[in-house]
């Protein structure tokens, strides 16, 4: 396959220009090389390499202008807009950019054409002179503004430009517009220069001024890169622009039109693929360049294009280790290295000047794979340990004095961190910049292996030093708002550049990057409405029927650059690949792009169409079983000797690999900072207060004034125990203080029940609170000792009758402490878990002989305080009487059931199966 690089130096070759006295105008850089590299299989003997040149370049040395970054322009734009505009109407910096960004690019475009200023300015000024209500006399303040606005546009522009011109900068219009002035000076000062242009497709009118009057003082030769089956297309947007320069243009009466190709009509294998979803794409990308390598060992003439240049890092990840020989031309974005997440993470921890910061906010800094290694001093991990000092004392708000205090050793860096840094942007770029150095000493200890990590602070770096420069020259960033913005703008156009072998193997590239280069195999990724071509975007103060007039481009024209791009790629190619996405997504494109409806329409080639859908193996749900080996079974002998808790039996009956994992394996639930205070942390509370309150009691009857007694304590003992529980958490404020109300508010109904029980004549004694019992069974076929341990929250006599009470915070009813079948006890987790749990305290109890059968147990729901007692009651039947009292015959029945669970626990032969919640 010959390219159109290698067709235009032949024919010049044969025409015996002098290639090395020749100056090359392409596109872009990249198509600069290729040329250069095209030249040693056109030419056979030793020449001097000629000037190449993108079109920025030369533009540039005609204009005499240096191109500045779009935030410099920014911070220019904004020095005139602050002397030409009243204090009082001044917007901030911040304001500013976002509507000074739109009106950059219509300065740009308005230069580019050659667009007379004042006429444009005078003519959008009357449009919104009109829109407003001219003729009304009692115009508001905010309309005599935004007409003052649309007035001064051309103030603007003339400040604003003299400005730069003066320091000899300017942005790409500014330097077209000052280039086409100056063409005739600069053809003076360079006689004897000869210019050939080569691939250009959409000219803006300062590029055709410069070229037609090149060609036209015989100092140029243009080559064109178009193909008939669009030439002879009227309605074809390929070649819409070539068509008008080839009408319009005064050279091509006299001149030949280098080229008009027959390329595109060859035959071609051409393949639409549809698959579901970006990461789809990517990945079936590696898979055809797996296939495609295996058919033809180099990839010298493959290209991937990606028409959504976001898919570049999946792209990569999905490429074949096998395949060595790559080249991206498409920079890494520096927002998507590890390290910008530090420095986001800072600014949203700085936005505010309080000196109070978010637990989160803290633990995702100190968390942070570039700040852990900072905090690792003495081999010690201050990061863990101030993590877990968050976690253990429940520290919702933290301040710099209170993390210093946890971890003097590291005091240097926690300083740089999370002092207050006033909402100043000067302290905000000093601190960084230290951080960054602080990071890279730390980064050079172990140099080889951190050459990545340290490629990125040196670009962040550069980053930081260039938004000082702009900010200690320009002084319009006020506040870390401010500077955020100007930050993520600089960030958004910076990239980290590849690495490789630009003329060999595989090359992945993005549209632009494409022009004037050919391949004999090509794959194009998200050929999708939205993506190619973009779509109707129009981020622009001019309207549509104004550029229009003016003859400016509007989305029409875009369209067709991008027309021109897509069918360039398949102009020359054997193979081609058109992916799109199958799933329609409003924020990243629609349907598949109208350029395969064109492709199907045309019926020049033959197009095979493929939906691929990923292989979604059917599996079947597994659950989860441990195998009981000998090692295990003596943790749970072990466990058993120890003792077994009512509730991590019950945790059993619930799942028996919960249990595994909790009570063998010793996995705790993870350990939450409480924002809010957890339902485990309020009963708790209620609890112990409950504990300090009638632990005196003990032995004794309670009387109306004992309860009345306690009353006066209750905000104290509350206060005193979510200090306990809730460590250094906040109960003054929003829902924590919600919960420390109903906290004191369970307590105070509790006694108030009490109390209506003690009026109501009923003799209560405490016999016993909290109490530790631990008691050993006898079950003849396991041989080790078997305990069950528990705390009973109350045993008490209500009118001579011995009562066992469990606390409940949550809602409890009747029916949830009722059994009809014994079978069901420890088989039916949800129904009969409270059952089993008071009876095994009964159980307990009667063991260990601190009561007497026959008698009551149940619950008290602080949720449903008003059911009083709800009792254990075992009945014969769902309708038959309840019998409330627990006798010998009671408790024998239940430890059968209990035996039960328990030898199915020790049985080596049955296993920890995994149940379905």
């Amino acid at each position: 396959m010959t390219t159109f690089i290698h067709d235009v130096l032949e024919d010049l070759y044969k025409n015996n220009q002098n290639l090395s006295g020749l100056t090359f105008i392409l596109p872009s850089k990249r198509a600069g090389l290729f040329l250069k590299h095209k030249l040693s299989h056109v030419v056979n003997q030793t020449i001097f390499a000629p000037q190449i040149l993108s079109i920025e370049e030369f533009v540039e040395n005609i204009s005499q202008l240096k191109s500045i970054s779009n935030t410099e322009l920014l911070f220019e734009f904004y020095t005139s807009y602050t002397q030409l505009t009243k204090k009082e109407n001044l917007d901030t910096f911040e304001t500013f950019s976002k509507w000074a960004q739109i009106l950059l690019q219509d300065f740009n475009e308005i230069d580019r054409y050659k667009i007379p200023q004042e006429k444009i300015f005078n003519y959008l000024s009357a449009i919104q002179d009109l829109k407003h209500w001219s003729v009304d006399e009692n115009k508001t303040q905010f309309v005599k503004n935004y007409l003052a606005f649309w007035n001064k546009l051309n103030t603007y522009y003339n400040h604003f430009t003299n400005q730069l011109l003066n320091k000899k900068v300017g942005y790409q219009g500014l330097i077209y517009r000052k280039a086409a002035e100056n063409l005739n000076t600069y053809i003076q000062n360079n006689p004897n220069k000869k210019y050939v242009f080569v691939g250009f497709n959409a000219l803006n009118t300062s590029e055709e001024t410069i070229i037609q009057e090149l060609l036209q003082n015989n100092l140029a030769k243009i080559y064109w890169d178009i193909d008939a089956a669009f030439m002879n297309n009227k309605k074809h947007d390929a070649a819409l622009f070539t068509r008008q320069h080839l009408n319009n243009w005064k050279y091509f009466k006299n001149n030949p039109f280098n080229w008009v190709s027959k390329n595109y009509s060859k035959p071609k294998n051409i393949s639409v693929i549809g698959i579901p979803k970006n990461i789809g794409q990517a990945k079936y990308i590696g898979s055809l360049l797996s296939k495609l390598q295996k058919n033809n060992n180099s990839l010298n003439s493959t290209a991937v294009v990606l028409g959504d240049e976001n898919l570049l890092i999946p792209v990569l990840n999905s490429i074949p280790n096998t395949i060595q020989a790559l080249n991206i031309t498409m920079g890494f974005p520096l927002k998507s290295v590890p390290l910008a997440s530090l420095f986001n993470a800072l600014f949203k921890l700085h936005k505010s000047s309080s000196n109070s910061f978010y637990y989160k906010e803290v633990i995702n800094i100190l968390s942070h794979q570039f700040i852990r290694p900072l905090l690792h001093i003495n081999n010690v991990d201050y990061a863990s340990k101030l993590i877990q000092i968050i976690d253990k004392n429940n520290l919702v708000f933290l301040n710099n004095e209170r993390l210093t205090e946890a971890a003097k050793e590291a005091s240097k860096i926690i300083n740089l961190l999370f002092s207050n840094w006033e909402n100043s942007t000067s302290i905000f770029l000093e601190n960084c910049s230290n951080l960054i150095m602080a990071i890279k000493n730390s980064l050079d200890k172990n140099k080889e292996t951190n050459l990545l990590s340290l490629e990125y602070v040196y670009r962040f770096n550069e980053l930081f030093n260039e938004l000082n420069r702009l900010n200690l020259e320009h002084k319009h960033i006020k506040d870390i708002t401010t500077l955020h913005s100007i930050y993520k703008e600089l960030l958004s156009s910076e990239s980290l550049d590849f690495q490789g072998e630009p003329l060999q193997g595989l090359q992945l590239m993005g549209m632009l990057e494409s022009r004037v280069l050919d391949f004999e195999t090509i794959i194009i990724s998200s050929v999708n409405e939205g993506i190619l071509p973009a779509g109707k975007s129009n981020n622009s103060f001019i309207p549509f029927d104004v550029k229009l007039e003016n003859k400016l481009p509007t989305y029409k024209e875009k369209d067709a650059v991008y027309t021109y791009h897509f069918y360039k790629l398949l102009q020359r190619a054997k193979n081609v690949y058109i992916l799109y996405n199958t799933e329609a997504d409003v924020l990243t494109g629609g349907e598949k792009s109208r350029f395969i409806t064109q492709l199907e329409l045309e019926n020049i080639h033959k197009i095979n169409y493929k939906i691929i859908a990923p292989e979604v193996p059917n599996i079947e749900p597994k659950l989860t079983i441990i195998e009981k080996t000998e090692n295990l079974q003596q943790q749970i002998f072990q466990l058993a000797a120890n003792g077994f808790s009512p509730s991590s039996l019950t945790n059993y009956m619930r799942n028996p690999i919960d249990f595994y994992y909790q009570k063998i394996l010793k996995i705790k639930e993870y350990n939450e900072v409480e924002e809010t205070v957890a339902a485990n942390t309020l009963g708790t509370v209620v609890h112990n207060t409950l504990e300090d309150f009638y632990k005196p009691f003990t032995g004794h009857f309670i009387t109306e004034n004992d309860i009345k007694s306690l009353k006066p304590k209750i905000d104290e003992t509350v206060t005193h125990h979510f200090k306990n529980e809730y460590k250094e958490g906040d109960i003054t404020t929003g829902k924590n203080l919600i919960v420390y109300e109903i906290a004191k508010r369970y307590v105070e109904n509790f006694l108030n029940s009490e109390i209506k029980n003690l009026n109501a004549g009923n003799k209560i004694k405490i016999i016993a609170i909290e109490t530790d019992n631990n008691v050993e069974i006898k079950i003849p076929e396991i041989n080790s000792v078997i305990r069950i341990k528990g705390k009973v929250d109350r045993v008490d006599q209500y009118n001579g009758t011995t009562r066992i009470i469990d606390y409940k915070t949550g809602t409890v009813q009747q029916n949830q402490v009722e059994v009809i079948n014994w079978q069901d006890i420890t088989t039916d987790y949800k129904k009969y878990s409270k059952s089993f749990q008071i009876l095994t305290y009964a159980y307990m109890m009667h063991k260990s002989n601190h009561i007497t059968l026959p008698i009551e147990a149940g619950i008290i729901s602080f949720k449903n305080l008003k059911a009083g007692f709800l009792k254990f009651a075992k009945k014969d039947s769902p309708r038959s009487k309840k019998n409330t009292l627990i006798t010998n015959e009671t408790l024998m029945a239940f430890e059968t059931e209990l035996k039960h669970l328990i030898l199915e626990i020790c049985n080596q032969n049955i296993d920890f199966i995994e149940k379905e919640i």
